[in-house]
């Protein structure tokens, strides 16, 4: 059986010009990056604004398993599908970052037969997108250090320092350390952090703007520092926000790329949604909407942190109305969260996931809560027993839900079409639903308030509690004004709760808030919940070692 990256190597590529084409797009409104990858540009964008939207589909999950769950996977392999009956459908996904590359998770452009290509480049250094968000973020944190040097004219304090420096690679080393040691000539020595880029402030900035001239707003609001008498300091106080946007004025734009099909992909931005809000670009989900009569987008990890944040943060910000909202799920993993050992997982075990299946109920309902119609996609895998699957169907039909199994990753488009027609089917029974969707809760309500909504509506848990640190942020963010825009709650992926070791349906717990940061430029405030870290460590055996690069420049082992 060929490989994830053999498959990719294999396939038989369209120019993107010819793809951009087939969307109407030309070749002056394309920046080409090789003949396989291409930027958008803004003369297409403002052409295309007038144009009629098509349909927003979500792609989601359970809460993420060993046993994988393939939410990027069936995104792609929906996309295909859906060309397969004839429909004209276009992807919006992340771009990768190089940690989880390298990491534990591997590559992040799907899988199989259901793979974006050129694969190799889009897990990489794909058009440049990460490193520009990673030197304009230490671009502002280099001046901030520089001005504390240069006479410190806006009196910062080095001990409010409020903004980290940052590396798309997970390196732990780097999570706390000193900096501006040496003497006098090597600057103010102070504390310092980083995080992975794909957790910055910035990240979220160039993802949220709506163009050039909204990224520049946002940059000169990110709340940098704080001075010695506690006055907040701001990017733009350091001048600093003109040679950042210089920095990101190509990385705005997004990206063209194709699936293994030649189905149109629309590759931009990274955030995680473990520690930031989990979604692409607000410009490419608006761009694939205006190109295709379905635009098919996935928010991170399971529903509770990616798709709480699509809806609750994005859809907030660009008035974007979702029209139906695929919840991936597979019998491995429901079976897992029943408390079956990854190694017996392909044993069929209808008790356990008659167990397991409370975490696939609590995410449908708490989908619902959206106003949004819910579609369950089952990733198939050969081990499914059929006493097993025909659960699963009569479990949804119980539901009120449409279920449809998908077999992208063997079949590609083929393996999508029966979960293509479903979603298809849903919206159009449903063609007044874009009327209502709304929010979880009022983003003018009190910070506290709102993060106890998203704690006892879509965790569950019993209420909040908050360190004595976390009090302090939300009194000095809702001070500055900032107390009415949404939260990003930052916590672990495995579990509805704080603690990834709480699996299935967590009950009587309570969320920890252990502190909150305020990213003004973004639009909303951070809420770190339980032990979650924005730098991740390399786990014992990363997937770099595994890694390689023939004399003729052939990639092995990537994802």
């Amino acid at each position: 059986m060929l490989t994830d990256i053999e498959i990719a190597q294999s396939a038989k590529m369209k120019k993107i010009k010819e793809i951009a084409a087939d969307l109407g797009i030309t070749e002056d409104e394309l920046e080409p990056y090789g003949h396989y990858k291409a930027k958008i540009t803004e003369e297409c964008i403002q052409r295309l604004s007038d144009k009629p939207d098509g349909k927003l589909i979500l792609v989601t999950a359970i809460n993420p398993t060993p046993a994988g769950e393939g939410k990027t996977t069936t995104s792609i392999g929906l996309a295909q599908g859906m060309y397969k009956l004839g429909k004209k459908a276009v992807l919006a996904l992340r771009e990768p970052s190089l940690g989880p590359v390298f990491g534990i998770k591997g590559g992040a452009a799907g899988g199989g037969y259901a793979q974006v290509v050129p694969m190799e480049d889009i897990n990489l250094h794909f058009t440049g997108d990460m490193h520009a968000i990673t030197s304009a973020n230490n671009l502002l944190c280099a001046m901030l250090d520089n001005h504390m040097q240069q006479g410190n004219e806006l009196n910062i304090d080095p001990r409010c320092i409020q903004i980290k420096r940052c590396l798309d690679m997970n390196d732990r080393a780097l999570r706390n350390c000193i900096v501006g040691l040496g003497g006098k000539i090597n600057g103010v020595p102070r504390e310092d952090h980083f995080c992975i880029t794909v957790a910055t402030e910035i990240m979220a900035i160039l993802c949220l703007a709506s163009d050039l001239k909204d990224l520049k707003d946002r940059l000169g609001k990110i709340l940098v520092a704080y001075s010695y008498d506690n006055k907040p300091v701001y990017a733009k106080d350091l001048k600093a926000v003109g040679a950042m946007a210089a920095l990101l004025k190509t990385a705005v734009n997004p990206n063209l790329v194709q699936t293994l099909e030649n189905t149109p992909a629309i590759v931009h931005g990274g955030p995680f949604a473990n520690i930031a809000h989990g979604c692409n670009s607000v410009r490419a989900t608006r761009l694939a909407l205006k190109l295709g009569d379905y635009a098919v987008t996935e928010a991170g990890f399971g529903s509770d942190l990616g798709a709480e944040k699509f809806f609750d943060i994005k859809c907030r910000f660009a008035g974007l109305k979702p029209s139906c909202t695929v919840l991936v799920a597979t019998i491995r993993a429901l079976k897992y969260n029943g408390g079956i050992p990854k190694t017996e997982l392909g044993t069929e075990n209808p008790d356990a996931l008659k167990k397991g299946i409370v975490n696939l109920k609590t995410h449908i309902e708490n989908m619902h809560k959206y106003g949004v119609p819910v579609v369950v996609a089952i990733n198939h895998f050969y081990t499914d027993g059929e006493a097993e699957i025909q659960y699963i169907k009569d479990f949804c039909k119980e539901m009120g839900v449409t279920v449809a199994f998908s077999d992208v990753f063997l079949k590609g488009g083929e393996g999508g079409k029966e979960l293509a027609k479903a979603v298809i089917d849903t919206i159009e029974k449903c063609e007044s639903c874009q009327t209502d969707f709304k929010p979880l809760y009022n983003e003018k309500l009190p910070i506290k308030e709102k993060l106890d909504i998203i704690a006892k509506e879509i965790y569950r848990a019993n209420g909040v509690t908050y360190t004595a640190a976390a009090e302090k942020s939300i009194k000095e963010i809702e001070a500055l004004g900032y107390g009415d825009i949404p939260v990003c709650v930052a916590k672990t992926q495995y579990s509805l709760s704080d603690d990834p070791a709480k699996l299935g349906k967590p009950e009587n717990f309570t969320i920890t808030i252990r502190d909150v940061k305020l990213s003004a430029g973004a639009g909303f405030v951070v809420a770190y919940a339980g032990e979650i870290m924005t730098m991740p460590g390399l786990p014992k055996i990363p997937a770099a070692n595994s890694i390689d690069v023939d004399d003729l420049g052939n990639i092995s082992g990537l994802f």
